[in-house]
């Protein structure tokens, strides 16, 4: 049995879970834009089911997907891929998004789908399994917490969109982006003058 078939024999009853197949690509969309849209960021979300099939369903997929459904119903989704840790000497599982609808809340779908993606970072002897959440999401901290996460108070998340990525390929005179800077783009005078 895959670490995804492994993945679905703890959910609660009535809940059954599943690894995301090729015909899920237009759901999972939805399910993506329903997250955005709740986290008030639908206006960065340029999600496509052929995106979607390619990169999360396809041979060449770089992430994991479990679909959570309730009597039938799609309820909810997980999104993770594989990270490695120089500090642990292992790799790790990022989980990119949970999400559960509205109507299918308070019933145990998010502790089940985060246990799902736990147990696949098990599977794998990985070294961390790694989150982000909105600091306003408290419904989300609260279950992290009582699931023994721990905030990591001490990082920043830090995001390159793909104009600095761009830019930082380019090069140190394109990715510095100060006009006017006499520095050229290094050294230890960098942007004072």
């Amino acid at each position: 049995m895959s670490d995804h078939e492994n993945c679905c024999q703890k959910a609660p009853c009535g809940l059954s879970m599943r690894v995301a197949n090729s015909t899920d690509a237009a759901l999972l969309c939805e399910f993506v834009r329903e997250l955005a849209e709740f986290e008030g960021l639908s206006h960065e979300c340029a999600i496509t089911p052929e995106a979607v099939s390619e990169h999360l369903l396809g041979p060449r997929r770089c992430a994991g997907a479990i679909i959570a459904e309730l009597d039938g119903h799609p309820a909810g989704f997980a999104v993770y891929y594989r990270t490695f840790s120089t500090f642990a000497a292992k790799p790790g599982i990022f989980l990119e998004d949970l999400y559960v609808r509205p109507d299918f809340r308070k019933r145990g779908l998010g502790r089940a789908l985060l246990a799902a993606v736990a147990e696949i970072a098990h599977g794998r002897s990985s070294g961390r399994l790694e989150w982000t959440a909105l600091k306003w999401n408290e419904k989300a901290l609260k279950l992290y917490d009582s699931v023994g996460a721990k905030r990591m108070a001490d990082w920043t998340l830090l995001r390159m969109g793909p104009e600095a990525i761009a830019r930082v390929a380019a090069g140190p005179a394109a990715a510095h982006p100060h006009e006017g800077c006499r520095c050229g783009g290094g050294g230890a005078g960098h942007c004072k003058g």
